[in-house]
């Protein structure tokens, strides 16, 4: 068997999990112990983020033509892809969460939305809250208000009664 025929699965898996992606993250993962790649491995798994150690070879023919091409010079030793199709900001949240206790994972790169960043942008966008995070503060904020105006009309009605009465 050939290797071209071998390695083009690969490739294909790889292009599969990356269409459609909301995100893709870059990172290093050298120095992590089995303990923090299992966690990492978990929260990754749980929030529905596919999260593999591919060949930098073969992830590179898989970007070729795709918004997530701009990655290509950030393939340079140890790498781990992280692949978001529904929550763009959870890969580097996740990513970042769990850097916090593991100093040796570093986010290389990352293209969200089809927006390429660097590390530091990454680093931004990690702080970024979940999509639902975020609604729920604005229903939260929107609530609010509505909340005292109710009370108010409560208390006016409340005097009203006790004035007529």
């Amino acid at each position: 068997m050939a290797k071209v025929e071998i390695k083009k699965p690969i490739v294909e898996e790889i292009a599969s999990h990356l269409d459609g992606a909301a995100s893709a993250v870059l990172v290093d993962y050298r120095g992590l112990t089995v303990e923090q790649d299992t966690i990492l491995r978990k929260k990754m798994r749980e929030a529905g983020i596919v999260y593999k150690v591919y060949k930098n070879t073969m992830i590179n023919f898989a970007i070729k033509g795709t918004e997530f091409e701009t990655l290509a010079p950030h393939l340079e030793g140890p790498t781990a892809i992280a692949i978001s199709k529904d929550d763009a900001t959870a890969a580097a949240r996740i990513l970042s969460d769990v850097a916090k206790t593991a100093p040796d994972l570093e986010i290389k790169a990352g293209v969200v939305e089809g927006t390429y960043y660097d590390a530091k942008g990454m680093a931004v966008i990690a702080s970024i809250p979940s999509r639902e995070v975020l609604i729920s503060k604005l229903l939260g904020s929107l609530q609010s208000p509505i909340a005292n105006f109710a009370r108010v009309i409560k208390q006016i009605a409340e005097k009203n009664e006790e004035a007529n009465a």
